[in-house]
């Protein structure tokens, strides 16, 4: 239930230790609600996803109502400020519009709505905030309706998902020119990938979140004419409708939500990619059989959801196989039933840490930051280690393995003084999650070797991993290609 704030300022001088096992509540320091907007006629609620940027050395707050995008500025956590002029209307409007999301890049924020026969991909122009904002695009040459975007930022690349009632279940845009965003591939048309209710994607791998059918599928969309089905999981234990979900930040666990009531949150090893499987269930401890989570972001430590009945709840994923719940707060004051209502969309990404939450009837809330330690987790990435796991001898002294130039456009020299009389050796390029992309042979004598290999020009830049293999030599070294 919603708890009086100064109740909770007074309290925080009751505050345990964060080494305490017992969970405490969150500090909330502002909220913000508009009971002019007209609530939606299905769930009584008149809010949706939430968001955040920092811009000008401002922290915004973003989130979404039944008329369009409200900004606020939250620099000063305890001191929410609107932004009237910044408002941006959505394109459809009203009782009607349940969901609007949205994320940005550049400087500029992308916006969708699920419902409406009038709605469209609005492109908002955000680099004069705390003034004001800019719409630069507002069309549905692309699709009218679209339920999630994500963007790949270091790939300048939109993701939509359920894009025109799931006539695309998943479309790919270029944001080369942020304004004028360009269509890359659609699915079905372009390719066997099935409807998606969301998705986070990272090196242009996309950790779909399937809904009812098809579960959590992983594809590679380099080439996002010819996607590539990695692994797929279609059966898992506490399945229910398939969400939403988040990349830890080192790459190796996926958190994932399924929007069923009694459902638990889950945790899955995306490095087995042979048995990709969930490793570990959690959920609050509040054994109330309505409980639902919804959303749901990773940032250091830390676990941050978003539960419809139970508000923000906040998890300790150092180890991220034993999560342990820390901190939460019930931002929705009506009853724990099996409807869709209260908390919606959590954010805790600014560098304040200062966390933002959407409750669809409660409206904005913002929390106190967490201690958050990145350094704290424990999980290791998908990489080299994984491969090197021949009975063979490692050679893998620094000093006799050079690189050069690093990073690599096209031609790689590797330098090798080899113990060895000879060998015949291997020159396998795999990418971060351990995926052979290519292999060429090689020959090793004693003394010093030059051998020479190229990264295809189709590569995206990033990093990727060189394994040398053979007789009396297995090692492995990553490779920046620019």
């Amino acid at each position: 239930m919603l708890k009086n704030l100064l109740a909770l300022t007074l309290g925080i001088l009751l505050w345990p230790s964060w080494g305490s096992s017992q969970a405490v509540e969150a500090t909330l320091l502002s909220q913000w609600h508009d009971e002019s907007l007209p609530a939606t006629t299905a769930y009584d609620g008149r809010y949706n996803d939430v968001w955040g940027v920092t811009i000008n050395g401002r922290e915004i707050a973003i989130i979404g109502s039944t008329m369009g995008v409200h900004f606020f500025d939250v620099t000063d956590p305890s001191n929410l400020v609107e932004l009237t002029s910044a408002f941006v209307a959505g394109r459809a409007q009203g009782r009607q519009i349940i969901h609007r999301d949205f994320h940005d890049y550049g400087g500029y924020l992308y916006l969708v709505a699920d419902e409406g026969s009038a709605s469209t991909l609005q492109v908002i122009d955000l680099t004069d905030l705390p003034n004001s904002t800019t719409l630069v695009y507002d069309s549905n040459e692309h699709f009218r309706t679209a339920h999630n975007v994500f963007i790949d930022e270091d790939n300048a690349r939109l993701y939509a998902f359920g894009a025109d009632y799931g006539a695309k279940g998943v479309a790919v845009y270029s944001l080369e020119d942020p304004e004028r965003p360009v269509e890359l591939a659609s699915y079905p048309a372009d390719g066997n990938v099935p409807y998606a209710h969301d998705g986070y994607v990272r090196d242009n791998i996309a950790y779909l979140n399937c809904g009812s059918f098809d579960g959590f599928l992983i594809y590679d969309l380099t080439d996002p004419k010819n996607p590539q089905l990695i692994e797929s999981m279609t059966s898992y234990h506490h399945q229910g409708y398939n969400h939403s979900g988040w990349l830890d930040e080192v790459g190796r666990y996926y958190f994932m939500a399924d929007e069923t009531w009694g459902t638990d949150l889950k945790v899955i090893d995306v490095c087995e990619e042979e048995n990709l499987e969930v490793s570990k269930t959690f959920d609050t401890g509040s054994n109330i059989s309505t409980s639902i989570p919804l959303n749901l972001i990773v940032k250091c430590n830390l676990l941050y959801v978003s539960y419809y009945h139970e508000g923000l709840q906040v998890f300790d994923v150092s180890d991220p196989l034993n999560p342990e719940r820390i901190a939460f707060y019930d931002t929705f004051d009506g009853p724990d039933e099996a409807t869709y209502q209260g908390a919606w969309g959590v954010y805790p990404l600014f560098e304040s840490g200062t966390i933002l939450i959407s409750d669809m009837n409660n409206g904005l809330f913002v929390f106190e930051a967490l201690p958050r330690d990145c350094e704290a987790y424990q999980a290791e990435p998908c990489n080299a280690d994984t491969m090197v796991t021949s009975t063979q001898p490692v050679f893998a002294d620094d000093g006799q393995i050079q690189l050069s130039p690093q990073p690599v456009r096209d031609e790689l020299q590797i330098q090798i003084e080899f113990p060895e009389l000879e060998s015949a050796v291997h020159l396998e390029w795999y990418d971060v999650r351990g995926r052979l992309l290519t292999t060429e042979p090689a020959r090793l004598l004693r003394g010093a070797n030059t051998l020479r290999s190229r990264a295809p020009a189709s590569w995206a830049p990033g990093l990727y991993l060189l394994r040398i293999r053979g007789t009396g030599i297995n090692a492995v070294r990553k490779v920046m290609v620019e």
